[in-house]
């Protein structure tokens, strides 16, 4: 008993300076509501104004193809992070970004465990492939440790959280940011999304040139 009230002690302080932060997603597109599944693609996160003395761990995660399509099509992680590009068909592939200050190319490979990408700063990775044109994958690296994503319903909720002021983004791909500064605990309201941009945004291959009328580039 006492060792379990020692314990208990040690927790205390921390238990009293975590917070929450909840609410909910509705997104919209021409003033239309859309399905509020569709807001799981959103990613969620807090940056508190005064930052942690430790940087958020790196992780390693996957991004695969399958079908066509990378999965997940839309994934967070933190600087530092380590993220796989296997391939599940049985057809080649060729993951790459040109994105600022994290842009690479794994080469064209096919069905296999595939390449890792270490992402070694903060900001939006888009990712294509370079034979298929329609398929766009979204990675958020982020320098906090703080994000979620929205359920089927819109709801998030972000847990032991410092308390205190911090900046809180809602991101998502076909829409501005919305940020607020926000007070780790508060409630907060529900917060509205407009879908402005297209789902495949025009763009060239891994080379700066377009794609050819076969987008399957022959594979």
């Amino acid at each position: 008993m006492r060792t379990l009230l020692i314990v208990l002690l040690m927790l205390l302080p921390v238990a009293l300076s975590a917070a929450t932060i909840e609410g909910r997603i509705a997104l919209t597109a021409e003033g239309k509501p859309l399905r509020s599944d569709e807001a799981q693609d959103a990613i969620i996160y807090f940056r508190p104004k005064t930052p942690a003395a430790k940087p958020p761990a790196p992780t390693k995660t996957e991004m695969r193809t399958v079908r066509k399509q990378f999965v997940p099509r839309v994934l967070a992680v933190t600087v530092g992070s380590t993220v796989r590009f296997p391939n599940a068909d049985p057809i080649l592939h060729n993951a790459f970004s040109t994105s600022k200050d994290n842009a690479f190319d794994v080469g064209l490979y096919g069905e296999g465990e595939g390449q890792t990408v270490t992402f070694s700063h903060a900001g939006y990775v888009r990712v294509y492939c370079n034979v298929h044109h329609s398929m766009i994958g979204h990675i958020l690296v982020l320098d906090t440790p703080y994000f979620t994503h929205p359920d089927a319903s819109g709801n998030f909720r972000l847990t032991n959280l410092p308390k205190g002021e911090g900046d809180l983004v809602v991101w998502h791909e076909r829409a501005n940011p919305w940020h607020a500064v926000v007070e780790a605990g508060a409630p907060l309201s529900d917060v509205g999304l407009e879908l402005t941009q297209r789902k495949i945004p025009q763009h060239t291959n891994k080379f700066g040139k377009p794609y050819g009328r076969d987008s399957n580039g022959g594979y």
